[in-house]
């Protein structure tokens, strides 16, 4: 049977979950404020766009497991900022295609160009039926910024895995 738990025990568990909530929340915010942007402000995703999303709900899932399972904190908390790199490793490709560095092998990041003798009939119906962006016409939400959503992601998925790996380290040296 296991003795009483000190009390700096306690405190140091309490810290390392609320980081992890945090971190949690940190990581479902940008996918939610992506596709707010897209409700508010009428902002049309691309592919790459939506791909970056998919990496952030499993960093929280992630930090949330971190925050439930103390014994299995670090590396699950290592897996999360894994999955927050990951998005932005995507958003440093999106910059690419953004600036014409190298295409989108993705082919709904393409713009819709006609075969040569198509009719008009024919283009119409190889259309999506929603068009798509495509991934190559960058996205700037704030009118005067040059930063595009895309090296907004890289440079939020960057700070946030940077501060929750500083969590960690703190949190291995109590």
């Amino acid at each position: 049977m296991p003795g009483p738990v000190a009390p700096e025990a306690v405190r140091r568990d309490t810290g390392g979950m609320i980081a992890m909530l945090f971190l949690a929340a940190a990581a479902a915010g940008a996918p939610l404020f992506a596709r707010a942007s897209e409700d508010l402000w009428g902002i049309a995703p691309c592919e790459l766009c939506l791909w970056q999303r998919t990496p952030y709900w499993v960093a929280a899932a992630l930090a949330l497991a971190a925050a439930l399972l103390p014994r299995a904190r670090r590396p699950l908390a290592g897996l999360a900022i894994l999955a927050v790199l990951v998005s932005g490793a995507i958003a440093g490709f999106h910059i690419g295609v953004e600036q014409g560095w190298w295409p989108s092998p993705l082919p709904g990041c393409q713009a819709p160009r006609s075969a040569g003798g198509a009719s008009v009939d024919d283009l119409m119906r190889s259309l999506n039926a929603a068009p798509s962006k495509p991934c190559d016409a960058p996205t700037y939400l704030i009118p005067g910024l040059p930063v595009s959503m895309a090296a907004m992601n890289l440079l939020y998925a960057l700070g946030l895995s940077a501060l929750a790996a500083i969590w960690i380290r703190r949190g291995a040296r109590r």
